[in-house]
């Protein structure tokens, strides 16, 4: 990821009602939610909810699919996994011993065996 990229992600998320869209996006994965829902949960128009959307869409943390009449939004999990690369790049001047607390952290969020279980 380009810093460009990374700024345009960061700041996209720089902002309530965005960052807490995205958030729900990634809860919701694989199956996406509506923009309609999202505007609901969240208690934004759903003009307004539309516009973060976009602002989302550009910095390629979600993407839209239309089924029907309704856009079902989705997490992008691979942009947001290049920005947190990008972040951590060069995390701890590459000590990486300094790293495993956070990597360790994140970890029992997303281990492949509780998705099986």
């Amino acid at each position: 990821m380009e810093s460009d990229n990374a700024i345009t992600a960061l700041a996209a998320l720089a902002q309530t009602t965005r960052l807490e869209a995205f958030r729900l996006l990634v809860q919701h994965e694989p199956d996406g939610l509506p923009a309609g829902e999202l505007a609901r949960l969240l208690d934004v128009p759903q003009n307004t909810m539309s516009s973060h959307l976009s602002t989302l869409a550009r910095a390629g943390l979600i993407e839209g699919e239309r089924q029907s009449r309704s856009i079902i939004y989705r997490a992008k999990l691979n942009g947001l996994k290049e920005l947190m690369l990008f972040l951590l790049k060069d995390c701890c001047g590459g000590n990486a011993e300094l790293c495993a607390p956070l990597i360790a952290e994140l970890t029992p969020c997303c281990s492949p065996q509780e998705a099986t279980q």
